[in-house]
């Protein structure tokens, strides 16, 4: 299929997409802090640069863009009708690069999470990924406590 937007018009929209600041990663931010949550940006001591840090809890966020980032069953996460094979390399480096920057994580004592385009909009889902992530990490937002002798 031929693309109908000329090479220079197709170049000046992806200069247009950023890596840090994004919309999505906003709208997890501001629902980060709404629920108390504390956090740093883009620490670049750590594999990936996540785009939230909460060092309290040693977990990474990431906010990935259906997209870029591949969804699993996500209609955002289409592949485009022109050069398909740079597209899925592309696409196959990006998840390639994504699961090793976990692996780093882990390996530092990090607990690695993300939260996907897609569930960034609406509020209440997001709230609810957010809990559900910090459940998982441990005792924050009511999750299971890790009991200690004498107490």
């Amino acid at each position: 299929m031929v693309d109908h937007i000329s090479p220079e018009r197709r170049s000046w929209l992806m200069s247009r997409v950023r890596a840090k600041h994004t919309s999505p990663e906003m709208r997890v931010r501001r629902a980060t802090h709404r629920l108390g949550l504390r956090f740093r940006l883009h620490r670049k001591d750590l594999p990936g640069k996540p785009d939230l840090v909460f060092p309290k809890h040693r977990l990474a966020l990431f906010v990935h863009g259906c997209f870029w980032h591949r969804h699993p069953g996500c209609p955002k996460a289409s592949t485009p009708k022109s050069r398909t094979e740079y597209w899925r390399a592309k696409f196959d480096s990006n998840v390639d690069r994504d699961a090793k920057m976990s692996a780093a994580l882990v390996n530092l004592g990090w607990s690695p999470a993300i939260i996907w385009e897609c569930e960034t909009k609406d509020d209440a889902q997001l709230a609810n990924a957010l809990k559900r992530i910090f459940n998982e990490a441990g005792p924050a937002l009511g999750g299971p406590s890790k009991s200690r002798k004498g107490k």
